[in-house]
């Protein structure tokens, strides 16, 4: 049998597959779109493309949307499976994770692939996938081109507003200003960094090491920045994004072999 992490988010709904030994057999990403129910009818044609009945797997679905994956066995929240998912992929027992999501920000205190504290950003979109996804719209980039250009700035411009409304007006205001793309794309990825600074202070232990899960972990810019905040090294992975899949097919494993 073959065990399967379903993460459904706001913007993309990430799959993993794993063999009864937890090694992980495929990975995918899809956008959610403005439906769960659709976006699992997408991930189960890009399973059976791949030569997987879904039917025939034990799943465990997680996310934002895990309560539309019918047929799951188990509906975990993604704290949990990020906590599971990111101790598989780092080499630490005990850690600190920040991930960054497209509707909220979250920082995780772990032990053992456990949760032993958490604190989530979801009243306010500042801070998260939304707040840079809307911020790049007004500027005409993609996020990751959003990454790329902020290198280029040759100022260290402050987004006051902390508010995703106010902070989009300042930032017409700036192109009005004749400001460059560089300076402002500086900005917004530091006013996010400010933003995941401010929860992550409110952990226990801030001092154990810090890993990145989410959408951004492939910004090798924004990851810097963060590093260089916290004035050490803030690490990722090239499946870091999936690290909330990868926990619930880890933990469908332990389930389907503790029948």
């Amino acid at each position: 049998m073959e065990y399967i992490g379903i993460d459904i988010g706001s913007t993309c709904s990430k799959t993993a597959l794993m063999n009864a030994d937890k090694e992980i057999l495929d990975t995918f990403v899809i956008p959610t779109g403005w439906s769960s129910l659709e976006a699992l009818k997408d991930i189960k044609k890009k399973l059976a493309g791949k030569g997987y009945n879904f039917d025939d797997m034990y799943c465990i679905s997680t996310g934002y949307g895990r309560q539309a994956v019918e047929g799951a066995r188990k509906k975990v929240t993604e704290i949990t499976c990020h906590a599971k998912g990111a101790s598989m992929l780092y080499d630490e027992t005990v850690f600190n994770i920040v991930d960054i999501g497209g509707q909220d920000t979250k920082v995780i205190a772990c032990r053992n692939g456990k949760v032993m504290e958490f604190y989530m950003n979801d009243k306010c979109s500042a801070g998260t996938g939304k707040f840079l996804e809307i911020m790049a719209n007004r500027l005409n980039v993609s996020l990751t081109e959003l990454d790329n250009i902020a290198r280029e700035h040759t100022e260290k411009l402050q987004i006051s507003a902390m508010c995703t409304v106010f902070a989009e007006s300042e930032i017409v205001s700036l192109i009005g200003r004749g400001t460059s793309k560089p300076n402002i794309a500086w900005g917004v990825l530091q006013s996010v960094v400010k933003k995941v600074r401010q929860e992550y202070a409110k952990l226990t232990d801030g001092e154990k090491p810090i890993f990145l899960t989410g959408g951004l972990c492939d910004d090798e810019y924004f990851l810097e920045l963060l590093s260089e905040s916290f004035g050490r090294p803030v690490h990722s992975h090239h499946l870091a994004r999936f690290a909330g899949a990868i926990g619930a097919a880890a933990l469908a494993v332990d389930a389907g072999e503790n029948r």
